[in-house]
């Protein structure tokens, strides 16, 4: 596997202290993975991925069996399961999906496979907001959008 190919269209991080971790495709795991803040798996797993705050790209050869929870995440591989992010969530055109999407903003590419429901909610944390005013109505209850792929360039 070229770790390049994965980390070439990746900005460097802005902040020196954090760490860019890497699981190559010969990692095998059965649980749960946490991440504080970048993770590039490439691997199997049967399980779980999560981070608060993190940023996740799984490369061409990973192979997700289970749910997906983080800050943003880029898929190139293979996800069976739920992803949930808290802001964007990328399908590269090699990537398969099968179960639900949640976030903030997403992007399919052409050639991406995607099978489930997805929910863009991009004004959750003004949602929150507003329904937690005293008598603030709320406009937005339980709406789920609706999405279009449209390829980039």
């Amino acid at each position: 596997m070229n770790l390049n190919n994965l980390t070439a269209s990746m900005p460097d991080s802005p902040n020196p202290s954090s760490s860019k971790n890497i699981l190559s495709s010969d990692v095998n795991v059965k649980g749960t993975i946490r991440f504080e803040s970048e993770l590039i798996f490439d691997g199997k797993i049967e399980g779980e991925i999560v981070s608060d705050a993190g940023a996740l790209t799984l490369g061409k050869n990973a192979n997700v069996n289970g749910e997906v929870r983080t800050k943003s995440v880029v898929v190139h591989g293979s996800v069976t399961g739920n992803i949930t992010v808290t802001e964007r969530a990328e399908l590269k055109a090699s990537s398969q999906l099968t179960g639900d999407l949640a976030a903030q903003r997403i992007t399919i590419e052409e050639g991406a496979t995607f099978i489930g429901k997805s929910e863009v909610t991009p004004n959750r944390a003004h949602t929150r907001a507003t329904a937690s005013s005293p008598g603030a109505e709320r406009h937005e209850s339980g709406r789920k959008a609706q999405t279009t792929a449209t390829p980039e360039s």
